[in-house]
């Protein structure tokens, strides 16, 4: 008698109690001391031969599932493992389960049919392509023409854009006026990026940092949780000239978080820029069960004016290296490599190649480094990293005290093997054009490969009914999903092209406006007095108060203009600014 599919292992003879319906004790065998512990073993045993049935049985339904063309270096790695597997089948049975080693066992068992189950049945992944730029831009005004910097006539168009900047000028009269208005930079980003269907989702700033983060409409629903924070360093923390911003948020479900810092300048100041990254790090967190903290994030983006330069080679050599494109030559004495050989906080921080000049420091207007009395030496100062989260691992065998995985560890390695997601760096350079700083512009632009932990917004909504300023209207809303609704959601009306989340034409709250509403169902009025009078094509979008985001965007719909004010001869100087908004070219 032997098992299923197992070729000569000797039988245990624990068949009979896997087989049985009640599992019996030692008390009701009415067994003695030596036999209350052999009948551990046995039940030990047989716990073990579950495991091992359902790993083989795993193992068979995944050759199953693959191809024919089954190269025979992969069925020998099979035939061993299996060899291996019935060796320890073979021993098991001398373990004695109050020893430690039996835990250790069952452990790696579990972990071992974990990674079986889910590689069984792989998932579709789908692929994501992120802009990011990074430029300091020495309080200059935007330039004309940003497409090169945003690759605007590429044929791969991005679904993210995130965009750092440091030094964005912030005198008084002009931060006053930006905290009203959205800033110079901020505006013509928008008014670019919205015809082509993104829109901003998020920004933050603090003094002369600023951070933006563009998405693609039809992902919009998909981002949600999205919080933003920021940390000074500056004048030992009271001062934002120097510091980090970033925005965090679930793509998908999948946690990112992007940290644009603009750190310690001077040759000199390296272990401090260290120094402010790590309480950068330590002092941001987040109002998020899953991500509290910058490194609890499945994927963080670290960039900016890093102000790492480059040390101990003369100003001639780097000259020299750089006129003959030998960057490779300047890496070994980069700041930030170096630190990174000896600072554990920047070794899980990954960056691409600097296969582009050194960005600072040039003279304004020009492609000529320091020409001033200072004559700075050139140095990388501008970069982009990114981290991905190290995977929870299985027991150590070389540490004899760690048992196991603990439960935040065994949840979070589920979920990356359930749900993975990975990223690719396809451009890392500099944009030599853009001249108006004394800093060129760096781009990274990266794919990023995951599995979506959900595909349905939470919110369905459509417009019910011929809209116009003539009757009152009507909004149709189902919850496809739980969601913390509250008394502050609302419902915008926005043009379609629309270039931000605030940029609505009007909004009505759900909980105040709700006429009717059942299980499935819910009618939320909207007056006509809200409503453009010369119509326009629109969408509605459900903001979430608790989530920070729009959770639904209906279909676009079409606004009839007024018949009553056609009729009335309205002229287009009395239409109200809302109705501007919506028929203006300029918008």
């Amino acid at each position: 008698m032997h098992k299923p599919g197992v070729e000569n292992v000797p039988y245990s003879g624990v068949d009979s109690m896997e087989d049985s319906e009640e599992p019996l004790d030692s008390q009701q065998l009415g067994l003695g001391e030596k036999e209350e512990e052999s009948f551990s073993r046995l039940k030990q045993a047989s716990q073990f031969w579950t495991r091992m049935d359902e790993i083989t049985r795993l193992l068979g339904s995944i050759e199953r599932t693959r191809t024919e063309s089954v190269s025979t270096q992969s069925t020998g790695s099979k035939l061993a493992l299996l060899h291996r597997l019935h060796q320890l089948m073979t021993c098991v049975e001398d373990l004695n389960p109050k020893n430690e080693l039996h835990e250790k066992v069952v452990k790696t068992l579990d972990y071992a049919f974990l990674v079986c189950g889910k590689r069984a049945n792989k998932p579709k992944k789908d692929s994501f392509r992120l802009h990011m730029v990074t430029w300091n831009v020495a309080t200059a005004d935007p330039p004309d023409d940003v497409t090169t910097l945003l690759h605007l006539n590429s044929p791969k168009n991005p679904d993210l854009y995130v965009i750092g900047l440091q030094e964005v000028y912030s005198g008084p009269l002009r931060f006053v006026s930006d905290a009203v208005f959205d800033d110079p930079w901020s505006y013509l980003l928008m008014s670019l990026l919205a015809p082509q269907k993104y829109i901003k989702v998020s920004s933050i700033r603090m003094q002369g940092l600023l951070l933006l983060f563009f998405s693609k409409l039809e992902h919009v629903p998909f981002i949600r949780d999205v919080q933003a924070t920021y940390t000074r360093t500056g004048l030992f923390g009271y001062w934002g000239n120097k510091g980090g911003v970033s925005i965090r948020l679930s793509f998908y479900g999948h946690t990112l978080c992007f940290l644009n810092c603009h750190l310690a300048a001077h040759m000199k100041y390296a272990s401090e820029r260290v120094d402010e990254f790590e309480y950068i790090m330590d002092t941001q967190s987040f109002d998020c069960k899953r991500a509290p903290t910058i490194v609890d994030h499945r994927l963080v983006f670290w960039f900016g004016d890093l102000n790492f330069r480059i040390q101990d080679h003369g100003m001639h050599f780097v000259r020299i290296c750089i006129d003959k494109q030998n960057y490779s030559l300047l890496w070994s004495k980069d700041q930030l490599i170096m630190m990174k050989q000896k600072e554990q906080v920047l070794q899980e921080f990954e960056e691409g190649p600097l296969d582009f000049q050194p960005t600072y420091k040039f003279d304004r207007n020009s492609d000529t480094y320091d020409t001033s009395a200072k004559k700075r030496k050139p140095a990388w100062t501008d970069r982009i990293l990114w981290r991905l989260r190290p995977k929870a691992l299985p027991p150590d065998e070389e540490n004899e005290n760690k048992v196991g995985l603990d439960a935040k560890k065994l949840k979070q390695l589920e979920e990356d093997m359930e749900y993975p997601l990975k990223i690719r760096q396809d451009v890392y350079t500099s944009i030599m054009e853009y001249s108006i700083s004394d800093h060129k512009p760096v781009i990274g632009i990266f794919t990023l490969e995951l599995r979506k932990m959900y595909e349905t917004p939470l919110v369905r909504l459509r417009a019910e009914g011929d809209w116009s300023a003539d009757i009152d209207a009507m909004v149709v809303y189902s919850p496809l999903q739980p969601f913390p609704s509250s008394t502050w959601d609302w419902i915008g009306l926005y043009k379609v092209g629309f270039s931000s989340v605030s940029d609505y034409i009007t909004y009505t709250w759900v909980k105040d406006d709700e006429v009717a509403f059942n299980e499935e169902v819910i009618q939320v009025y909207v007056s006509k007095e809200e409503i453009p009078v010369q119509g326009g094509d629109c969408v509605l979008c459900y903001y979430c108060n608790a989530l920070k985001c729009i959770i639904g965007i209906s279909e676009p719909f079409q606004v009839q203009a007024s018949k009553v004010a056609i009729e009335e001869g309205m002229l287009p100087e009395r239409i109200n600014g809302l109705d501007k908004a919506v028929s203006g070219d300029d918008f």
